[in-house]
């Protein structure tokens, strides 16, 4: 299928691994020219050159915090007026207790989870409405909507952003600028790898069989976790000429875990 987004520029905060190394690459095969940010230069430089080759679109790395002015200034400064804007980040860290949570972890997490999107839809999103043609995805968090003590760091700071970019989405669709935010909950991405691989290492399994495990004992009716290429195609769907009249919908995709009538 022919998205119809072939030619648009693009920029994916966080793109170097996981759900937003997904999403790139699934909007790079696309033919969207992509700018792709990400704190790590080693791997962020190697994904671009492998999704480049790949798709033949143009890839431009940026090695930056996207959680701060700095970053973000350097990033927008390599595509300042982009018609799709994708953002993600490293989870931040679980939470065992409630009570153990500083003031210090949330400004952290508000920082990369919460003010970063909003500061790059501030910037980005009236030049799409003035040129009658946007798309904003953020990657947030199952926990956005299905809360879990575990996950607080993660799940409040976005609920904010589903509120807000629910708002700012029925201010600008009718400019043909069109908002959603995807809610994964337990993908293959690196730090589940790398958290995995340890474990099975440690019990002589593998890293499916854990994987597997673990899905089981989440009572994840799929039986496992997703796939992030999977879940880049969903992205680039909704960043698609396809998604005109989806608008401000915050859409979990965690395997059938947690489920709402509405």
């Amino acid at each position: 299928m022919d998205l119809g987004i072939r030619g648009k520029k693009g920029i994916v905060n966080g793109g170097s691994a996981g759900l937003g190394m997904g999403s790139a690459r699934a909007l790079a095969r696309e033919g969207v020219d992509l700018v792709i940010s990400a704190r790590g230069e080693e791997r962020l430089v190697r994904v671009c050159k492998e999704i480049a080759e790949e798709t033949g679109s143009k890839i431009t790395p940026v090695v930056a915090d996207h959680s701060t002015e700095e970053g973000r200034k350097a990033i927008l400064a390599e595509c300042p007026e982009p018609d799709i804007l994708v953002g993600t980040c490293s989870p931040p860290t679980f939470t065992g207790d409630y009570r153990d949570i500083e003031p210090d972890d949330w400004y952290k997490s508000l920082a990369i989870t919460l003010i970063s999107p909003v500061e790059f839809m501030r910037a980005t999103v009236e030049g799409m409405a003035e040129r009658g043609w946007g798309r904003v995805v953020n990657i947030g968090t199952v926990a956005a909507k299905y809360p879990a003590e575990i996950r607080i760091l993660s799940g409040a700071p976005r609920a904010a952003l589903a509120n807000y970019t629910t708002a700012v989405s029925h201010r600008v669709a009718r400019d043909g600028v069109i908002i959603n935010n995807l809610l994964p909950g337990m993908y293959h991405t690196a730090t589940v790898f790398d958290l995995f691989s340890d474990t099975a290492k440690e019990q002589g399994l593998t890293y499916e069989e854990v994987a597997k495990a673990q899905a089981k004992k989440m009572h994840i009716p799929s039986g496992d976790f997703g796939d992030v290429d999977d879940f880049g195609a969903f992205t680039a769907l909704l960043c698609s000429e396809f998604a005109r009249y989806t608008v401000g919908q915050n859409i979990v995709m965690d395997g059938g875990l947690t489920n709402s009538t509405f």
